[in-house]
């Protein structure tokens, strides 16, 4: 995750600013320009007292705009080490906020109304627990019919994996090891240096639940024949849990009033991101790529770890035209026409007749057509071929190898206007393009 920009910070402020208000934007500020920091260098920083910083930090919080972490620091001699709570600002989840009436057609297309009801009341309070979710149904109705119904709402939303189970509220942050750390160091000899992670990268790995917690529900409910409780439980894959599954959630705390849910902004993410590779595909293509590389992404979305995703998982030719067929564009589709459609996208092939689709590809070639559109529009034809020609090239072309070049009048034109697309290579007549 790269640092956010000067203009990046400028628009998540504003977001806070909008939302919850000059002195609760002003502590972000802080965080995002200085990175963590603990409570107390938060107030001496923004001038602000501890009082108003706590308040502050706990808005964000319940926002899912800042996330505390514990981080353990070396005392000194014949010294205890000490464990400090610094908080971080997630730059990405402020920017979602300006993408939650995205999220509410999603639902809304998908689910009923009540479950819109419930879904908007997590964007608007950021984190709820079951409790809190009955109390804002229970308007006009029973207790024992808002509960059933408000049950029954989530858990058609952690089925459908929109809402998901908050992390950790302060993960402790080890410091790396004395064998990981040269492990993290570039070496000459390697081809691929290893990136380190960023800090933000290591508290949300270690505040992120585990994936079998992470979409689990159960309910306590009293029979009506005893009087006595029992356990109805729901995974988020719509599959019963074992009785041994629930003792070890007892003993974690894991009571399902009071385990805090929140909107899961990922799987969001995940369907904008193949529903705009699937649009760009069938625009530049045809349908019947469109139809194979939707079948592709549907199958390995639940096998994507991150939303950025340069490679899918490899698939077998079977199980793409197994989800092919589901859908009503893809039933009139042969084995050869799937074939066709999927070596017209590129698609890698495996010895086991497997195939893999580059994402990263598709996304360039999306964000590339938008700047050629960008500078048709503010610079003119002329601007955009000679725009065009370097993009597709990707490489160092000479001068005189450029459209329109063969006028020498017009070529120093060309050079003069249009000199902010141009990287010298330090060669004569030699340049490259740049965004």
């Amino acid at each position: 995750m790269a640092s956010p920009s000067q203009y990046g910070v400028k628009y998540a402020v504003h977001i806070i600013s909008s939302h919850f208000g000059d002195l609760v934007a002003k502590v972000c500020e802080c965080l995002l320009r200085r990175g963590p920091l603990t409570h107390q260098n938060i107030a001496r920083f923004t001038e602000v007292s501890a009082s108003q910083v706590k308040n502050c930090l706990l808005v964000l919080i319940q926002q899912n705009c800042v996330q505390a972490f514990s981080v353990e620091h070396p005392g000194g001699v014949g010294d205890a080490p000490r464990r400090s709570t610094e908080y971080m600002a997630l730059f990405d989840n402020i920017n979602h906020r300006m993408r939650f009436p995205k999220f509410m057609a999603v639902v809304s297309q998908e689910l009923d109304k009540e479950c819109v009801e419930l879904f908007q009341g997590l964007l608007q309070h950021g984190r709820l627990t079951l409790e809190k979710m009955i109390d804002r149904a229970k308007c006009g109705r029973e207790d024992s019919t808002a509960q059933d119904a408000t049950r029954e709402t989530l858990s058609k939303l952690i089925n459908a994996r929109f809402v998901e189970r908050c992390p950790d509220p302060e993960p402790h942050l080890s410091p790396p090891s004395e064998e990981e750390a040269p492990a993290r160091k570039r070496t000459k000899s390697s081809k691929m240096a290893i990136e380190p992670e960023t800090i933000e990268e290591r508290v949300l790995a270690a505040a992120a639940p585990m994936e079998a917690k992470r979409f689990l529900i159960f309910f306590d409910t009293t029979t009506e024949e005893d009087g006595q409780k029992t356990e109805d439980s729901f995974l988020g894959v719509g599959e019963k849990r074992k009785s041994d599954a629930l003792e070890s959630d007892k003993e974690l705390g894991s009571d399902g009033d009071q385990v805090l849910w929140r909107v899961n902004v990922q799987e969001f993410m995940h369907r904008f991101r193949h529903k705009a590779c699937v649009e760009n595909v069938r625009e530049r293509l045809d349908g019947g790529a469109a139809v194979a590389l939707s079948a592709m992404l549907e199958t390995s979305r639940s096998m994507e770890k991150k939303v950025k995703t340069d490679n899918s998982v490899p698939l077998s030719i079977n199980t793409i035209y197994e989800e092919v067929m589901k859908g009503e564009a893809g039933r009139s589709m042969t084995l050869d026409h799937l074939r066709a459609s999927l070596v017209m996208l590129g698609c890698e092939r495996g010895a086991d007749e497997s195939y893999k689709i580059d994402l990263k590809n598709i996304i360039e070639q999306a964000q590339n057509e938008e700047v050629e559109s960008v500078v048709l529009e503010r610079y003119g034809r002329v601007a955009y071929r000679i725009f065009r020609l370097l993009s597709k090239a990707n490489r160092l072309l000479e001068t005189d190898k450029l459209l329109f070049c063969r006028f020498p009048i017009l070529h120093l034109w060309i050079r003069r206007r249009y000199q902010k697309f141009f990287v010298g290579s330090g060669k004569t007549n030699s340049c490259t393009w740049r965004k």
